[in-house]
């Protein structure tokens, strides 16, 4: 592979996982410990939200931005020809 698509191939990757953390930080930190007054205002069955988040919610948006990230990896795979059939 040529340097600048290895450069380039290296960004989106840097970039998805940029993306991935930054929504990791804001539903563990944020909606579990800073936002949490905020989200207890409202009830999911008859649990507070926030405590949902810390407890559950979080852990549901983690399995999905695993799933994500190995779906959008595979789309930057191909698209810079280093996939694996």
């Amino acid at each position: 592979m040529h340097r600048d698509n290895r450069l380039a191939y290296w960004r989106a990757n840097l970039r998805l996982v940029a993306f991935c953390l930054a929504i990791w930080f804001v539903c563990s930190y944020g909606f579990g410990v800073l936002f949490v007054e905020q989200l207890n205002q409202v009830r999911i069955g008859g649990f507070q939200l926030g405590f949902w988040f810390a407890q559950q919610g979080s852990i549901y948006v983690f399995v999905a931005l695993i799933f994500f990230y190995a779906w959008r990896m595979n789309r930057i795979d191909r698209k810079f020809d280093v996939h694996e059939d």
